[in-house]
């Protein structure tokens, strides 16, 4: 995919405190991935690029660098100067060059295998996918077993992409390599790192 970078008289401002912002998402997003299923809230940006949500555009500023390789789905790519300005990453032209890939529109996502899986080896070379859903709390019950939860934990997004929970679990078999997911709804997370179970409730 080309990704068109929007006029500069269209770039809009990032988090109102950017050091104390991100650290505080960092933290939050730590927080979600150890434990798999727990729902947390971030800090919201000043303003959102069209599209995308509080959640998705904290995380863009608070994860993306000079250093990471950033897929955009079609439905998220008018954020692209957007982030060229605050995060000074470059944007992939296929899934499979990405570190990161933001989801905006879940649904017609590439499969899951599209995205850098690592190996043993380097298993820190793979992707992490951000996904926009309509609710992380709507949806078809999941239940979650693997490091970081005890016994099992249930959640429930609304408008994970067809047949994710198989997909998943081909991604939880490749561990350690395989990828992580962060599901995203308004301005709250919830992380799916690639060590957790993910069956259908």
């Amino acid at each position: 995919m080309t990704v068109t970078a929007a006029p500069a008289a269209a770039l809009l401002p990032g988090f109102r405190d950017p050091v104390h912002d991100s650290q505080r998402c960092f933290r939050a997003l730590l927080d979600a991935m150890a434990r798999p299923g727990t729902l947390v809230s971030l800090p919201a940006p000043q303003a959102l690029p069209d599209g995308w949500t509080p959640a998705l555009t904290a995380l863009a500023l608070t994860l993306f660098d000079q250093e990471t390789t950033v897929w955009l789905d079609s439905a998220a790519a008018s954020a692209a100067a957007h982030l060229r300005f605050h995060c000074g990453c470059p944007l992939a032209e296929r899934p499979e060059r990405a570190t990161f890939a933001v989801i905006a529109a879940p649904a017609s996502m590439p499969p899951l295998h599209a995205f850098p899986i690592g190996d043993p080896q380097y298993p820190d070379r793979s992707a992490t996918l951000i996904l926009a859903l309509p609710s992380l709390a709507d949806g078809p019950a999941l239940r979650l077993t693997g490091p970081g939860i005890k016994g099992e934990a249930m959640a429930a997004p609304q408008g994970l992409p067809p047949k994710f929970v198989h997909q998943w679990a081909d991604n939880h078999a490749l561990y350690p390599s395989g990828i992580d997911v962060i599901l995203t709804a308004g301005d709250r997370a919830m992380g799916l790192p690639r060590g957790v179970a993910i069956e259908e409730a």
